[in-house]
């Protein structure tokens, strides 16, 4: 430890630029100590510890060396944490130890902002496996969080605080977004809704978005591979908008209203992939037509629904078949040389697993146009196709 202090000091000082005797002179010692310190023939005084490490702007853990092996633990932890979450797919496999894991990484690493961070994700989705979320309709027709049922949600609200703890305590900018916006969603569930729309209004506007910018930074070639890339991912956030815009009006609108815009929401991604090759947008079509298949059966188009499930089952294989291939690029004009990214995705499940996690998305809940669709003798057929 002495000899990584002394030598740790002196790396700082150069290259702060300062003297030893700017050092003494902030520290209240002479400038022999500091070179006694330096050369490791001695050692500061505990009290002075906090006030080198002020005065050099870095932590106490940085200044005796112990910041790269601390930082090296804490990584193992949240990469451990993620691939048992990873395990999970949406069940509640390993929910519990991934949450023990966080208590005890901040038991050793108190305060730390990324543990915390994990901790209330994990809490966020331990909160909706296992209890659920609940949504119903209102007076005026618009379906509402159920917050009287999400206050008594023990993981949400823990969660909760620990948000507001990163939030509201200046936690590191680059974990700021992401913990405010994970803070947005605790405060819609339980109504909180002034809180939440504070909070959404510090982001900037969809025109100042990364992708965007990204664009606007460069030129050329880059610029084209950026522009491409935003139509793509501002497709998937347009698609997932319009999608949350019919829940929430859903007890207004007709099947076939449903119909109408979930078809033109899928043709979304044709402006940029005209020539069908989706990459990991693959994924989210799958889920659309999921939906839309539900919805064509309740508007009456059977012959329909099951032709959009073939379809999802379709897409669902497309984005699967990416396993394994890091080089795959787009082929479309406006897309061209950009990765198809198949290391993400919206399915969590294989192919196989569609019939499980149809209709992707549950609202407005449509439980007897699914006790029918399901009792129908082309579902067992379209469920073995799916597991083939």
């Amino acid at each position: 430890m002495q000899l990584q202090l002394g030598g740790k000091i002196r790396e700082l000082r150069r290259r702060d630029g300062r003297t030893q005797e700017a050092l003494a002179h902030a520290l209240g010692v002479t400038s022999q100590a500091v070179s006694r310190w330096e050369a490791s023939g001695s050692y500061p005084d505990m009290e002075l510890i906090p006030a080198i490490a002020n005065y050099f702007g870095v932590s106490i853990d940085e200044l005796f060396g112990y910041q790269g092996e601390r930082e090296s633990r804490i990584d193992a932890l949240l990469a451990k944490v993620d691939e048992l979450d990873r395990q999970n797919g949406g069940t509640d496999a390993t929910l519990d130890e991934c949450i023990h894991l966080l208590r005890n990484g901040l038991a050793e690493f108190p305060g730390n902002e990324r543990i915390t961070l994990r901790l209330a994700q994990v809490l966020s989705e331990t909160g909706w496996i296992r209890h659920g979320e609940k949504s119903v309709t209102n007076a005026e027709g618009y379906t509402v969080h159920d917050a009287e049922y999400h206050k008594r949600n023990e993981y949400w609200s823990e969660a909760t605080k620990l948000l507001e703890s990163l939030v509201y305590g200046g936690c590191d900018e680059s974990l700021l977004s992401t913990a405010k916006y994970e803070l947005i969603l605790q405060y819609r569930n339980v109504g909180e809704y002034e809180k939440a729309v504070s909070l959404a209004n510090t982001f900037p506007d969809v025109r100042r978005s990364r992708e965007l910018l990204l664009a606007d930074a460069t030129d050329g070639r880059e610029r084209a591979k950026y522009l491409g890339t935003a139509v793509l991912a501002l497709a998937d956030a347009l698609s997932e908008t319009v999608v949350q815009a019919l829940i929430a009006s859903h007890a207004k609108l007709s099947s076939k209203f449903f119909v109408d815009t979930l078809e033109k929401t899928i043709r979304l991604f044709d402006l940029a992939c005209e020539d069908g090759n989706y990459g990991l947008y693959a994924s989210k079509i799958s889920c659309l037509f999921l939906y839309l298949a539900e919805h064509q059966w309740a508007a009456g188009a059977k012959d329909d629904a099951f032709a959009s499930l073939d379809k999802a089952l379709e897409y669902a294989r497309q984005f699967y078949a990416l396993d394994g291939q890091k080089d795959a690029i787009f082929t479309s004009p406006l897309l061209e040389g950009i990765p198809m990214n198949p290391g993400g995705g919206h399915l969590e499940n294989m192919p196989k697993d569609l019939p499980e996690i149809w209709p992707f998305w549950c609202v407005p809940d449509l439980e007897e146009v699914q006790k029918e669709i399901k009792n129908a003798p082309r579902w067992a057929e379209w469920v073995q196709k799916a597991r083939q």
